[in-house]
């Protein structure tokens, strides 16, 4: 059953980056996963569950679960976890930005920015899955180690937008939009840089 519900969430997420979730039919998914479409509504009662599996496979990082044939079960703890800020920002700027970059999420952003405005539960489980567990792994890592750096953080998801924002910068529009691939050594270099300017804001009491 469990590599059953693997090859259904492989096949859609190829099916979700190459038709969009209107165009995509889940009797096409259950046929590319050489299931029967009985089969498949036995794991996914609707579409939007599916799409939400894909979301929960497709958004995890490939050390950390998230290669093909990922469940739903969750990830470890991130490596950059256990790090202080001084190193782990960085090193959590540096997955989130490898991550984000990706084809695949590039690909995935780019469906849902097409089909929520006529599916609005596409954003909804969007937001929850890409967005939410980063909130979840950013709140910990900040109610972890805000005592012992004497931070006073009243406003976690401000926070976490912020990085989010210092982080993007112009690489995201620019990898979405096709211009260019950003290289490892941008990516590494933005990475310290925002997490160098998250601390003086943390530290300032900014949020």
């Amino acid at each position: 059953m469990t590599r059953k519900r693997a090859l259904i969430v492989d096949a859609a997420l190829k099916a979700f980056l190459d038709r969009g979730y209107a165009e995509s039919s889940v009797n096409r998914i259950a046929e590319d996963a050489g299931v029967s479409i009985k089969t498949l509504y036995r794991h996914f009662e609707t579409k939007d569950e599916l799409f939400s599996a894909v979301m929960q496979a497709a958004c995890l990082p490939h050390d950390q679960g998230g290669a093909e044939g990922a469940d739903d079960t969750g990830a470890a703890e991130p490596s950059w976890y256990a790090k202080r800020p001084n190193v782990g920002l960085a090193l959590a700027g540096e997955e989130y930005l490898r991550h984000i970059l990706s084809e695949d999420q590039l690909a995935l952003y780019r469906v849902v920015a097409r089909d929520a405005h006529r599916f609005p539960e596409l954003r909804r489980r969007y937001l929850k899955e890409a967005v939410g567990r980063r909130i979840a792994a950013f709140s910990d890592y900040l109610d972890r180690w805000a005592p012992e750096m004497g931070w006073s953080v009243s406003n976690k998801l401000a926070a976490l937008t912020t990085f989010a924002g210092l982080l993007k910068a112009s690489l995201f529009d620019d990898a979405l939009l096709g211009f260019r691939k950003p290289k490892d050594q941008e990516i590494v270099r933005q990475a310290r840089e925002a997490a160098a300017r998250m601390l003086i804001l943390l530290e300032a009491g900014q949020f």
